[in-house]
């Protein structure tokens, strides 16, 4: 094969979880044109950065009319030999994307869930899929199957960082008086809203409370990350916080946000794309867990703790097409919404001594 396109069209943390897959398929074809396919800046900004790409693609998917996107979609058409839909990627503009791009080998997973729906029967190279694994994982047993070579060993997320994001945390820590800290704590409030993932965040009260227990307790400064669509949820948590040393983190750009993430000793987030930036980082992640298949989309390649309350009901969030719902008669999310912060506390507590943390800092 001289030429691949990888159609990395979801968000931010599944683009990290495809960079072992994309750095495998490069050791095993060195020699062969890998093209990435993105429609979100973030995706576009990790891949750029990575030595196994030869070019990534933008284009404005989400905003731009159908008639376009389907005119620019076919100005790639048949110009390589096979295309592969990063996973999970399951919805039928997927997989229609890669059908129309003409690849003599289209590689997909084929989905337990809503498959022939979401027009998985378009694609021509399939593994199935399996709940027991990573995204990571499925990723790379992907590859496998399209190359026909196994992989010995997975490698860790990839996000390279550059001379002017390491810069922008150190002056970062030095203004804030805050580079002889023993514990900094970094914190992510907020995740996708789309398809109704909202309700997988925790509440900014529940943050806020934590991030009093962290600072009374281990006297941390905390820092609290997130997007420019969640300037008022990290705002909302410094308002209801009690701590003298809570700081808001209004980065440019992912790879900022990145760098300060990596100077932190503990970041505690959501089920969301910063929690895999963060184990890009080889940061200590506490991940607060509600609906979604902790299989899928554990830290990678990092020490971490999964604060959950383990319902009977849970998992209940699979890959598919639908929006997030919950079935309970009784309190709707519950998983999130009665996960305390005195529990995660205590969860974090005990993840600090198995990791021997405080020691390894002093």
């Amino acid at each position: 094969m001289n030429k691949i396109l990888i159609n990395a069209l979801s968000g931010i943390g599944d683009a990290l979880m495809f960079t072992p897959a994309l750095k495998f398929l490069k050791e095993k074809l060195p020699n062969t044109q890998i093209d990435i396919l993105v429609m979100y800046k973030g995706v576009e900004d990790i891949y750029k950065r990575l030595p196994q790409v030869n070019s990534v693609i933008y284009h404005n998917f989400l905003n731009l009319n159908p008639l376009c996107t389907l005119r620019f979609v076919l100005t790639l058409r048949k110009k390589y030999d096979a295309s592969i839909n990063v996973y999970p990627a399951n919805r039928k503009e997927y997989n229609g994307i890669n059908f129309l791009i003409g690849a003599k080998k289209r590689a997909a997973v084929s989905y337990i869930r809503m498959n022939k729906k979401e027009l998985g029967f378009l694609n021509n190279v399939t593994i199935s899929e399996n709940d027991n694994f990573h995204n990571v994982e499925e990723n790379i047993k992907l590859v496998e199957e399209l190359i026909d070579v196994k992989c010995d060993r997975i490698s860790k997320l990839e996000f390279p960082l550059n001379k002017t994001d390491i810069d922008f945390a150190d002056n970062f820590l030095k203004e804030n008086n805050l580079e002889n800290e023993k514990l900094i704590v970094g914190m992510h409030p907020g995740c996708s809203t789309l398809k109704n993932h909202i309700n997988r965040r925790w509440s900014p009260e529940n943050f806020a409370k934590l991030s009093d227990l962290l600072s009374e307790n281990f006297r941390s400064p905390i820092l609290i990350f997130g997007g420019p669509d969640e300037i008022d949820l990290k705002e909302s948590i410094k308002s209801f916080s009690s701590s003298e040393k809570i700081f808001v983190i209004n980065s440019k750009n992912l790879a900022q946000s990145a760098a300060l993430i990596k100077r932190c000793n503990l970041f505690v987030t959501n089920d969301s794309s910063l929690m895999h930036v963060a184990s890009a980082m080889e940061t200590n992640v506490a991940a607060i867990i509600g609906p979604t298949s902790i299989n899928y989309i554990k830290p990678w390649g990092t020490k971490h703790k999964i604060i959950s309350l383990n319902l009977e009901c849970a998992p209940c969030f699979f890959y598919s097409p639908k929006p997030l719902l919950c079935n309970r008669n009784d309190v709707k999310f519950k998983c999130v919404r009665e996960l305390s912060p005195e529990f995660a506390f205590s969860e974090i507590k005990k993840f600090i001594s198995e990791i021997n943390l405080l020691e390894s800092l002093s």
